[in-house]
């Protein structure tokens, strides 16, 4: 599984099956590694998974991440081990504990301790038995990690871990703590407008930051980062969309990934954020950053 090259993060849900795929098999053309999907309450991301896969020949199909409130381990580990197989190695599963608002008001269930859920959980993922033709390698697998303790477990239990909403001086920490050979598959939000105050603006309307920012283990994660009360007051401080939000043309956007690269990171997947409902990403903006065109 290669992902040296740039992915793409992205919610095609609002794409009918046919629409999701066709924008798939672009991202592949455009040289992209991987795509990566999220679970809040749309498609299950497997399902997903499974249909471009199956219409794609070199793309991988990443989680970012699937909820482990929402299936058992068996039933994880067993998806896990079915599109891998079926894949030929292009599945790349990346689970988290979610959020309070998300486990507990969506889903029903009671929120428990992040890191003592994620590690029994663990346990019970090593254990699961998976009965079908087996993948012709291990499948690998990713914890989205913010915090110290989190990526140490993500370096002690799983290949690697996926962080969310995070700047390059994270990225750095989560190498040092993960040493040299875990897989760092960063996320980063994009906008890609020359005037940046206009960007900051669609960045501080757009549902993954105006929500996401509001959620505690991001803000914790910030905080950590040398963030306070004043920079989530008042719609935000345009230093921590900055942080979070590359902002500005191709070129100043190209940089921010090789900044992740540079700081440690093994894969960094680009997320356009755009103005207003967007049914599909800004493709100026990927074609542009395309690793076929040697931006990024």
């Amino acid at each position: 599984m290669d992902l040296s090259r740039p992915g793409v993060w992205w919610y095609p849900d609002d794409l009918p099956a046919a629409a999701a795929l066709d924008f798939a098999r672009r991202i592949e053309a455009l040289g992209y590694s991987a795509l990566w999907l999220p679970e809040v309450g749309g498609r299950d991301p497997f399902v997903a998974a499974s249909w471009l896969l199956g219409g794609t020949e070199r793309l991988v199909l990443a989680t970012g991440v699937a909820n482990i409130y929402a299936r058992d381990a068996l039933a994880m580990r067993s998806a896990q081990y079915a599109l891998a197989e079926q894949s030929a190695g292009r599945f790349l599963l990346g689970i988290g504990v979610s959020h309070r608002p998300l486990v507990e008001d969506l889903r029903g269930h009671r929120y428990g301790r992040p890191l003592e859920t994620m590690r029994s959980y663990l346990d019970r993922l090593d254990a699961a038995q998976y009965g079908a033709a087996p993948p012709a390698d291990r499948p690998p697998t990713l914890l989205a990690a913010l915090g110290p303790r989190m990526l140490e477990l993500a370096r002690d239990r799983a290949d690697g871990a996926h962080p969310y909403m995070v700047p390059p001086e994270h990225t750095a920490r989560a190498r040092k703590i993960l040493g040299p050979d875990a897989l760092l598959c960063v996320e980063q939000k994009v906008v890609l407008e020359p005037d940046v105050a206009r960007a900051r603006e669609i960045a501080r309307a757009n549902p993954a930051i105006a929500f996401g920012l509001q959620l505690p283990n991001y803000q914790r994660s910030l905080r950590r980062l040398g963030f306070g009360d004043a920079d989530f007051a008042d719609g935000l401080s345009d230093a921590l969309i900055d942080a979070v939000v590359a902002c500005g043309d191709l070129d100043a956007i190209a940089a921010r990934v090789r900044e992740h690269y540079a700081a440690g990171a093994s894969h960094v997947c680009v997320h356009p954020l755009g103005a207003g409902e967007r049914r599909e990403p800004d493709w100026p903006l990927l074609e542009g950053l395309a690793p076929a065109s040697g931006s990024a």
